[in-house]
């Protein structure tokens, strides 16, 4: 799993609020298909400085902050 992967965070969307988080990330990543956002979701490729901040952005509002899967628990 790479290091920059969002699955851990993914995994603590409530089921309620998992279509509406998918979008908004496909949208901060500018993502077209679910292959390429499952891909983005284990980290491949890294995100930018700009795209991690989003991601953050999207999982904080959200009560979420542990949101890397390795070591970068924060950027």
């Amino acid at each position: 799993m790479a290091k920059y992967a969002f699955t851990k965070a993914w995994d603590q969307v409530p089921r309620g609020k998992l279509s509406e988080t998918k979008q908004a990330i496909k949208t901060a990543l500018n993502i077209k298909s679910d292959p390429q956002f499952y891909n983005r979701m284990r980290g491949v490729p890294e995100p930018t400085i700009s795209e991690a901040e989003a991601l953050t952005k999207i999982f904080n509002g959200l009560g979420i902050t542990k949101i890397w899967d390795g070591d970068g628990e924060t950027l």
